[in-house]
């Protein structure tokens, strides 16, 4: 099984580097400039669960040629027009393609550049970041990864993929209930997202406030009615452990979302939290909290309009 690795940032450069710990045979599509950087250094994880320093195999756009049985896609939303025409070059006529991007609007676009059957299910959950040399930092002992098809048979090369992150430690999950698991995560992320980029705030600051609790657990309950409307009720398991998390006193929880605004990037606020609204539309499901972030989020693009696409002052 021949693994091409979109990138090898945060996401993409953990989970490869972690496939190729295991003894996977991994390439990552990057650019010049990124490919001269792990020709010299390699590709290095820092981690809490143990680093991991080898020689990484790359690839560019111009020398990229379709000899790939599976593409690993972490992009953003916003990049996932490039991120197609980069890996098509890659892989074979019969070459899936896993995405671990947030959200669910990605796989309809994913379906009619590929074709539904060759584009899978999944999600991760891992914070890590960049650090000032490229290597991949891990932030916490937290890693899994969550795939499975969409349509037709099972695959081997799924069973394969997870017998090798379970080889290194990762958390691996080849589910029958791709896409359940999926809208599970996407009810969690909108929650978050929403939440923290309408309050400027982490979890915990909007907890200390009189209202904070309850505009957390309404959102959260919002999302997981459109989930069921959708034909994919969360699991009781899912509900407890995603309150859990939004209900932690003192919480510094935030989402990327913030993130991106507080640094006056862009954000992925159509393809998740846009997204949710007009799902919840369609269902005739109320959802005021998620109109007012999805408006202020809004708010944040047209400023960086105005302001040419840089941060808005």
């Amino acid at each position: 099984m021949r693994v091409l690795v979109l990138g090898a940032g945060g996401v993409g450069g953990y989970f490869g580097g972690r496939l190729m710990e295991a003894g996977g045979d991994v390439t990552f599509l990057v650019r010049d400039r990124r490919a001269q950087q792990l020709g010299k250094t390699g590709l290095v994880v820092r981690s809490p669960l143990g680093d991991f320093r080898a020689p990484a195999v790359v690839t560019t756009r111009n020398d990229i040629r379709p000899t790939f049985d599976l593409a690993v896609l972490s992009c953003k939303a916003y990049d996932l027009d490039s991120a197609i025409e980069s890996v098509a070059a890659g892989l074979t006529p019969q070459g899936r393609v896993l995405p671990l991007l947030n959200g669910l609007a990605h796989l309809d676009t994913l379906d009619g550049a590929f074709g539904r059957e060759r584009v899978l299910g999944g999600l991760c959950h891992v914070s890590t970041t960049l650090g000032p040399e490229g290597d991949i930092l891990h932030l916490n002992p937290f890693h899994r990864i969550t795939f499975g098809e969409r349509a037709g048979d099972r695959l081997p090369t799924l069973a394969t993929l997870e017998t090798l992150y379970r080889q290194v430690g990762v958390e691996a999950f080849y589910s029958p209930e791709i896409m359940t698991r999926m809208w599970e995560k996407f009810a969690f992320l909108t929650t978050l997202a929403a939440m923290t980029c309408l309050m400027r705030s982490s979890i915990g600051a909007i907890l200390a406030t009189r209202d904070g609790r309850g505009f957390v657990l309404e959102m959260l309950e919002t999302c997981r009615r459109v989930a069921t409307a959708a034909g994919y009720p969360p699991s009781e398991a899912d509900r407890i452990l995603s309150v859990d998390l939004l209900t932690q006193p003192g919480s510094t929880l935030t989402s990327s979302m913030l993130r991106d605004m507080e640094h006056g990037g862009p954000t992925e606020a159509e393809h998740i939290v846009g997204h949710m609204v007009r799902l919840a539309e369609g269902f005739g499901i109320a959802c005021v909290s998620l109109r007012l972030a999805y408006a202020h989020l809004q708010a944040h693009e047209h400023r960086r309009a105005q302001a040419g696409g840089r941060a808005p002052t």
